[in-house]
Order: structure tokens, then sequence, then C-alpha cells
């Protein structure tokens, strides 16, 4: 079931989209179904037929060592919200966790009765005909054992969904103040995705999570792969962080071709934001420490708008012009892998 080669594909799309910008977006709906013939892949649970869709993109997101304040799979969730999402598999965890690590949690449900919540890794899908593609969306946490042949079954699974290219979402903890705009870097080896997108091709060594393993192996099996990583200021661990996972919503919906309504995580970044202000205010060292940051921020940024202004008044039109400094943030990925590394 796992695809051996594919070509160097297009990227998702590359024509205007004409979506409404709704909080559930206009004409996303759950795809029709086309077998009751159920595909036999070990591991994978399916809940319905396979839908029907056109050639789709795999958007993946991880709970645990790639999510710093929940951004990653935050935003993942807002996607499928948005999209409307149906779920219609999802991975048997038996064979993949540790349960004294990833522990079962007790819950009552509406009846209501006791019951057991596993760890869940569940395949959403939508066809999007204001979009580039359809969508499958896996929402999941990292495992702890068998990763290869975790990454195998989700490879096996998307082919079957009938997926053409990949982008893995993740989030980490960094030296960003939260009153500026959040930094997203996107990655990818494929020459026509870094062209499109403005990527860069990753030059990272070092430890890895769930997150590089399975964005390796879909490389290896032919999928044309990008990673977008927001940053998540590093004196707030441990708590969500909505200003970084609305960053990594707008990026995922521009690599689909769609627009994205997204009001309420705005609102509720917004909020966010105001509350950490306050709580920074009556701590004098930490206010100190993120008046810093910001000046930092600031320096930096603002020496990139003076040299981008010079470049554009003196480059081709079709020169283009970094937003962000790569550099500087895959720097930052390097150390929070590394640090999150030592204190395991």
């Amino acid at each position: 079931m796992v695809p051996q080669s594919k070509p160097e594909q297009q990227p998702v799309g590359t024509s205007e989209d004409t979506g409404d910008p709704t909080e559930t977006e206009s004409g996303a709906n759950a795809p029709e179904d086309t077998s009751t013939v159920l595909p036999e892949i070990q591991h994978i649970r399916w809940l319905d037929p396979v839908p029907q869709l056109k050639k789709a993109t795999l958007i993946v997101a991880f709970e645990g060592w790639n999510d710093a304040g929940s951004a990653a799979t935050m935003a993942a969730k807002h996607l499928s919200k948005h999209w409307s999402c149906k779920t219609v598999a999802n991975i048997d965890p038996e064979q993949f966790y540790n349960f004294t690590s990833t522990r079962p949690v007790v819950q009552f449900n509406k009846q209501p009765k006791r019951t057991l919540k596993w760890p869940s890794n569940e395949f959403k899908v939508a066809r999007l005909p204001q979009g580039r593609t359809d969508v499958v969306l896996l929402i999941g946490v990292e495992p702890q054992l068998r990763w290869r042949t975790f990454c195998d079954r989700i490879i096996a699974t998307a082919e079957v969904l009938n997926t053409d290219s990949v982008v893995t979402l993740g989030s980490l903890l960094a030296e960003v103040p939260h009153s500026r705009p959040v930094e997203v870097y996107g990655t990818a080896d494929n020459k026509t995705l870094r062209t499109t997108y403005e990527l860069s091709p990753s030059t990272y060594e070092g430890p890895t999570g769930i997150v590089g393993v399975l964005a390796s192996a879909c490389r290896e099996a032919g999928y044309p792969t990008a990673s977008f990583w927001s940053a998540v200021p590093s004196y707030t661990p441990g708590t969500p962080y909505p200003k970084a996972a609305l960053a990594l919503v707008n990026r995922a919906a521009a690599v689909v071709g769609t627009s994205m309504a997204t009001v309420n995580l705005e609102r509720t970044a917004f909020v966010y934001e105001r509350e950490i202000t306050q709580l920074m205010e009556k701590d004098e060292e930490t206010s100190e420490y993120v008046k810093r940051l910001e000046q930092a921020w600031d320096d930096v940024k603002g020496s990139t708008l003076q040299i981008n202004e010079t470049a554009e008044s003196e480059a081709d039109a079709n020169d283009p012009v970094l937003e962000n400094d790569p550099t500087t943030l895959l720097t930052e990925v390097e150390e929070f892998l590394r640090d999150t590394k030592e204190e395991d």
C-alpha cells in the first residue's frame, strides 16, 4: 500500500481562491462514499467507507514534543471545525504507546456512563470546492513506540485517501516577545514547493520528534512535503498559545488555496495577549526581560525592513524578498529540540 516512487509534483494548486471567509467554509462538506469495502491496513480502523476525494493535501499535527503551547494541534482542530471535516479512520493505539507514559483517561459520556479515552490519532476529511485540493487532517498524539511502523500506516492510509502532498505543523519555544507578530518558519526539500511558498531547505541536524520522522518518511515515499513551525514565547510554557496557532492556520489555508475565517481565534489570541501583558507588568524582572526581547525583535525587523525596501527598489520584480529571517528562527528550532532532549 505504500507508494515507492512518485515524481516531483506541482504544489497544491496555483489558482486564485474564491472561497467565502465564513467561520464554516461555504461549500465545504463531507465527501461522498465510494465503496463499502474497507481497505485492510494493519492498525487502521475505518469508521466509514473510503470517501471520494480529488487529490488531497494531508495536514498533520501531534500533541507532545513538537507542540509547544498546543499551537500545532490547536491550529489543526480549528481547520477541522472550519472545514466541517468528517472522521473516517483512526489508528489503534495498542502497539504504539507506553500507557504508563501516555495514560488513558477516565471520563463520563452523555448518558452519563463511565468510559475510557485512549490516545487518539484520527484521520478527518473534507472536500473543498473553493480550494486547490481536498484535505485530509491527521490530529493525534506523539507515540512512544514503533515510529517506523506508525509512519508506514499513515502513508498507506494517505495513499488510499488519494493524498498527493503533505504538510506537517509544529511549534517550538523561542526567545520571542508575545507582543509581536508570530514567526512561522517553513521548510521543504521539494524545489517547486520552495519556490511557490518561499520556503527554505532544512539544514537541521539533531534529535527530532514524530513530526520530523513522518516528514522524512513521506519524502522517501515520494510525497512533496512542507513543514511549518510557529514560535511560542519561552516564558509562557505549559499554556495554550492561540496566537501561534493562528499563524499556522493562515499558512495552512494558503497552501490549500482557501480563505479562512479566524474571528474566534483572533479574539482568543487578543484576549490571551492582553492577559499575558497584564501579568508581565506585575513582575518587574519578567517585564524587563520582555522589553529586551521586544527591542531585539524591533531592531532585527527594522533592519530587515530597510534592507527589503532597498532591495525592492533595485531588484527585479520577479526576485522574491523573504519576509522573515529563516536563519534566526532555524537557530531557535535547533536550540529548542536540543534543550528539550537534554531535559528528557
